[in-house]
């Protein structure tokens, strides 16, 4: 299938694994120029060697506010921002204390809150851009055991719901993806501290994968989001499972 992407370009936060480099893989493919962002400079320079082609990488801690805007200026062209970069810890209210939830929501919540506050006007701009955020299921089935994610997911959900409500009549689409599990080795980390807050035993993870799906099914179906394809679609976040 042509999505009709060919040369635009596409920054991706979190590109240098997982689902961020499935996402990648999968413009890429469609003929995009590519930027990725992550903090680990090795990890991307070795995507870049497997991609191929035209990418460029951005070594940046999104959590700082001033590499963040230097990242926007840098990537201020793009045609389509992917948010995906976060590394929110498992566990409940009693083992997640205040420094861990800040930390964790100063990238995966205010990262996608603030890298929009400076690419969306010059999109807006523009009359023209997408940008598709990757949330998590999190934010649908509540779970007690990740509550600082399930809470972060919930925000983010929202906020894509009221961005593309009123983006879409300047010519911006904000979309979002509930993915499931997923086969990173962040999802197992993740399982790992749930079954500890369960059960006080991290060997019995496997009993709460359920349905795991590959990153490239996220990948690909981030990719048919931000292109013509889905361009009936503002202000929407899709279910990938349950």
């Amino acid at each position: 299938m042509d999505l009709r992407l060919k040369g635009k370009s596409v920054l991706i936060t979190g590109g240098s694994k997982g689902i961020g480099f499935a996402c990648a893989k999968a413009f890429a493919a469609e003929g995009c120029r590519l930027h990725l962002a992550s903090r680990n400079a090795d990890r991307l320079g070795q995507a870049a060697r497997e991609l191929g082609g035209d990418v460029k990488t951005h070594a940046v801690d999104l959590r700082d506010g001033a590499a963040l805007r230097q990242l926007a200026k840098d990537c201020g062209e793009v045609d389509i921002l992917v948010n995906n970069a976060g590394d929110i810890p498992g566990g409940t209210i009693e083992t997640v204390d205040e420094a861990k939830w800040r930390h964790a929501w100063e990238l995966k919540v205010f990262g996608f809150v603030n890298l929009t506050r400076e690419l969306y006007p010059r999109m807006k701009a523009r009359k023209g851009g997408v940008i598709v955020n990757v949330i998590g299921m999190a934010g649908e089935s509540h779970p007690f055991e990740y509550i600082c994610g399930a809470a972060a997911n919930a925000g983010l959900a929202a906020f894509t719901k009221a961005m593309g409500k009123g983006s879409r009549e300047h010519g911006v689409r904000v979309v979002g993806l509930h993915p499931p599990s997923t086969r990173t080795d962040r999802i197992i980390t993740l399982m790992k501290a749930s079954a500890k807050a369960k059960w006080g035993d991290e060997s019995r993870y496997e009993e709460l994968m359920g349905n795991v799906i590959e990153p490239e099914q996220v990948g690909d179906t981030v990719c048919f989001l931000a292109s013509p394809r889905a361009g009936q679609l503002s202000g929407v976040v899709l279910n990938m499972g349950s």
